[in-house]
């Protein structure tokens, strides 16, 4: 039997909704319990088939009893999207412009998903609407602000006598948001703020901050628990910005891999906070870059030979067997010998194979394929290592959609 003929033995063939569906429940009845999260990856964004196999797949486990969507957004920016699909009055056009960060509104897929969800959402009750997260960091491509608006929020939301006698010098310490904000500190370090004096000093009045929310969670939740679960992602995300500062200013030459991994810690810290606000209400489905939610270590031609701890290996250590992922890709065209040439010869539209039996049915010459667009990242043998399943998707011709 050739390993073509065993991988297509091994698929599970997606010619509908109800397939998916259906493949889904068969991959996650097969583990020790049910997760209470599920990643669904996609190699690059931009490619529509895979925004709009995560909106096929989340009509699905709505049905199942799915309360929630996570996506590669900015954490904070997201809450336009959610009282959007909750309904709140505004125009769709404003609400994908600035509750998707990273130009993501844009891509097709994401204006369906809004719509849907607003849809679904009217006229039932808070506890049964489907809500919409994001779990990004309040982090661009080219850098990142101040932590000015998040050790603000925390200080607002404290009660006067809890707050630190740090936070007293927070305006001078900040400074000009320009600082932070130079882009020549992406690519330089000496260029950045992070290695200053002001910079450590805010990073104590973040610590006190954040430690005096934790130690008053008990009374404050209980009398607001929204506004204590802002309250706690602002303490996260102030943290985390002035980490991220702090290695932008590294000199050292892991320095790029050093800044991914940390936005992999704030994600994953904000995903968890998720995961534990919606436990009651139902499991929840996340979306990102396959690089973000493999469970297995992460890396990237564009930050050279860097490895690190990506969220979904983070978010792995902490739930163990109740995360599960779900891998995608496509390249119908891909070489002989590839693991793409492979699934591509397997099915002629789209199909679901479980990653242990997909791995172990590969020959060990079997290697990645090309990238199809500029950014995709082919799922090699080893990513099978991180992942429960992998869907292929063979009827896309890998258009790319620009979005930024």
């Amino acid at each position: 039997m050739s390993t073509a003929t065993s991988v297509r033995g091994i698929g599970r063939q997606l010619d509908n909704p109800a397939d998916l569906g259906g493949a889904v429940d068969e991959l996650l009845a097969a583990r020790s319990e049910p997760p209470i999260l599920l990643g669904l990856g996609e190699p690059t964004h931009g490619i529509v088939a895979f925004p709009l196999l995560r909106n096929e797949l989340l009509i699905q486990l709505v049905e199942r009893g799915y309360r929630s969507i996570v996506l590669e957004i900015d954490f904070f920016a997201a809450s336009v999207v959610d009282d959007y699909v909750c309904g709140a009055t505004a125009e769709i056009d404003a609400v994908l412009a600035t509750g998707f960060s990273h130009g993501f509104g844009a891509v097709p897929g994401n204006r369906e998903l809004v719509q849907w969800l607003r849809a679904h959402n009217a006229g039932r009750a808070p506890d049964d609407r489907v809500r919409c997260y994001g779990f990004d960091a309040p982090t661009e491509y080219a850098g990142a602000p101040s932590p000015r608006r998040a050790l603000g929020a925390v200080i607002d939301y404290l009660p006067e006598a809890l707050r630190p006698a740090s936070a007293r010098d927070l305006d001078a310490l900040l400074g000009d948001e320009s600082e932070w904000l130079n882009p020549a500190a992406m690519y330089d370090a000496a260029a950045s703020i992070g290695d200053s004096e002001r910079v450590r000093a805010l990073r104590v009045i973040a610590d006190d901050l954040a430690s005096a929310l934790h130690r008053a969670a008990p009374g404050l939740h209980a009398a607001d628990p929204t506004g204590y679960f802002l309250a706690a992602a602002h303490a996260r995300a102030a943290l985390g910005l002035l980490r991220y500062h702090v290695a932008m200013a590294d000199p050292a030459a892991e320095r790029i891999g050093t800044l991914v991994s940390v936005r992999a810690e704030i994600m994953a810290d904000n995903l968890l906070a998720i995961v534990a606000r919606e436990q009651p209400r139902g499991p929840v489905l996340v979306f990102a870059h396959n690089a973000h939610l493999q469970r297995a270590q992460s890396h990237s031609p564009v930050v050279g030979a860097a490895t690190w701890a990506n969220t979904g290996a983070l978010i792995g250590l902490a739930l163990g067997e109740l995360y599960a992922f779900i891998a995608s890709d496509a390249n119908p065209k891909s070489e002989s010998g590839t693991l793409q040439y492979q699934l591509a010869a397997a099915t002629d539209r789209r199909a679901l194979f479980p990653a242990p039996a997909l791995r172990a049915a590969l020959e060990p010459s079997t290697r990645a394929g090309e990238p199809i667009v500029p950014g995709h990242i082919p799922l090699a043998p080893s990513d099978l290592d991180g992942a429960d399943a992998v869907v292929f998707i063979a009827d896309t011709d890998g258009v790319r959609v620009q979005y930024w």
